[in-house]
């Protein structure tokens, strides 16, 4: 899958990023940071950027496009499912500009992605929602998405990773 058009006309595209975007995605993750009130979390550099999606390709980005301009970006990579014995996407962020929600935008990107599950061979496309955040808890279950309650995320974070990993 290479580009996408939709929704309003074909002046909506989506496109894979690629390393001339760096600088861009880093705004988008700032603005979504904003957004989530956890800008005093968001630590991503250009370079850690760089690296890690383009030299490593750890994870992959779309860039949503409306009239040539960019207003939005979602980060996913594969995750795996033993029970089901076959690969995943997971969503890491979907943002789209505050002027450019509601037009369903946000929706296109998504069926873009659960298009690009199907055609490699997935089982099932994830994603987390916080808990506050009602209106998008509202739009991803009106998708038909269920939310996972009785399977809680655990997170080990810098200090804490490392102080695991030195107890070898």
């Amino acid at each position: 899958m290479n580009e996408f058009s939709g929704s309003q006309v074909d002046q909506f595209r989506i496109r894979p990023a690629d390393d001339s975007d760096v600088k861009l995605i880093l705004q988008f993750i700032t603005e979504l940071g904003v957004y989530e009130k956890l800008m005093h979390e968001v630590v991503a550099t250009e370079e850690k950027l760089r690296d890690s999606l383009f030299n490593r390709r750890m994870a992959e980005v779309i860039i949503a496009e409306y009239n040539g301009k960019p207003i939005g970006f979602a980060l996913f990579f594969h995750n795996y499912s033993t029970f089901l014995g076959q690969a995943g996407i997971y969503l890491e962020d979907l943002y789209i500009k505050p002027e450019m929600r509601r037009r369903g935008f946000g929706k296109t990107m998504l069926s873009y992605l659960a298009k690009l599950c199907i055609e490699r061979g997935c089982g099932r496309f994830e994603w987390a929602c916080l808990d506050w955040n009602e209106s998008f808890i509202r739009f991803y279950k009106a998708l038909g998405a269920t939310s996972l309650d009785d399977w809680p995320v655990y997170r080990l974070p810098g200090d804490k990773l490392k102080q695991l990993a030195d107890n070898q």
